[in-house]
């Protein structure tokens, strides 16, 4: 006999789905990571490379553009000899960096338990292999 689904309790999210619309600005390859470096404050684009050591310079650039796009990154040049620029956090993207703390606590969380499991069962395979 088929089980009976049963119905969701929790609230539909509002149209259009902010939590995928939300979740789509820091999913992108290295943007949390862009987001993450930039909360203390301004960073040049070399800064970055060395902050985000595996991020090739073709990606940070293109993750750069698509976070300025969607305002949550702002491109500043500063009148200095040379020229330089700077990448900083709109008040948008200082929003994220609570969001991006919590992944990050729960990503502690989930590696104690990881780990955890990993030594439980380390510790059963001695024992079956002690008897």
């Amino acid at each position: 006999m088929a089980l009976k689904n049963r119905r969701n309790r929790s609230p539909k999210p509002p149209e259009p789905c902010m939590l995928t619309h939300c979740m789509g600005v820091i999913a992108g390859a290295w943007a949390a990571n862009v987001i993450w470096c930039l909360r203390a404050g301004p960073r040049r684009f070399n800064e970055l490379r060395l902050d985000i050591p595996p991020v090739s310079a073709k990606v940070l650039s293109a993750r750069l553009s698509e976070l300025q796009a969607r305002g949550v990154v702002v491109r500043c040049v500063k009148e200095t000899s040379p020229p330089s620029v700077e990448y900083e956090l709109t008040p948008l993207g200082h929003e994220l960096i609570p969001a991006l703390e919590a992944i990050v606590a729960v990503g502690h969380k989930l590696i104690l338990r990881e780990m955890s499991d990993r030594e439980e069962a380390m510790t059963a395979v001695d024992a079956s292999a002690s008897h």
